[in-house]
């Protein structure tokens, strides 16, 4: 599904990244632990073209994602939640999750979107509400929601569960373990695994820059 070798991102004059290697196969939830600084979210961005690397090589179904454009790879069905959320304030709830709809097209959204409002049932009712008036809770799934909305065949999310009550990272965590049986591959980078652990099919240690498979 996904696939990472000698993967290597410079930024200025600071290398970010030394030689990742990482893969995701088909329908697995795997995670990128790290602390902060330690070059997960670069990994993130890499991922979805938001940053180029130095060198190295990232394969998607076979496709080297490394000479496509970064907006091609939302089309592939590659859905990224960012850390910091990214909601459009003036945009209500529902108008954040189509923004993908509008942006790439996606001829399915309306079964999609009853789709995610069945997984989500919570974010329905925020539906009308702008994204400025909800608390930071509710943004995150939102957000979620967004990525899911793209993410057919895979899922990125960066520190889903920071900043968030314990009912939420519960519910989070019951919202990706029924993602995860309709096949969809997800890889988390968080901070320690306390929130995720028993979700995971397997895990990648990020240490500066330097990404290992813990077994």
């Amino acid at each position: 599904m996904l696939k990472g070798s000698n993967v290597n991102v410079d930024i200025g004059p600071a290398s970010i990244i030394r030689d990742g290697f990482f893969e995701i196969q088909t329908g697995q939830m795997v995670g990128l632990i790290g602390v902060n600084g330690a070059g997960k979210t670069t990994c993130m961005r890499t991922i979805m073209g938001l940053i180029s690397p130095t060198s190295g090589h990232v394969t998607f179904d076979h496709l080297e994602l490394t000479k496509t454009p970064a907006y091609q790879r939302a089309k592939l069905g590659i859905g990224y939640m960012p850390e910091d959320r990214r909601l459009v304030p003036l945009q209500t709830a529902e108008e954040n999750i189509m923004t993908p709809v509008w942006s790439v097209g996606i001829p399915d959204w309306q079964d999609r979107l009853a789709w995610i409002y069945d997984l989500i049932p919570e974010i329905k009712v925020l539906k009308e509400r702008p994204a400025t008036s909800i608390s930071g809770g509710q943004q995150k799934l939102v957000a979620l929601a967004r990525a899911i909305m793209l993410s057919n065949k895979l899922l990125l999310l960066d520190e889903p569960f920071e900043g968030i009550a314990p009912v939420l990272v519960n519910r989070i965590s019951d919202i990706l373990a029924n993602m995860k049986t309709e096949g969809i591959s997800i890889l988390i980078a968080e901070s320690n695994t306390q929130n995720c652990k028993n979700l995971l099919d397997k895990m990648f240690v990020i240490e500066r820059g330097t990404i290992s498979e813990n077994s």
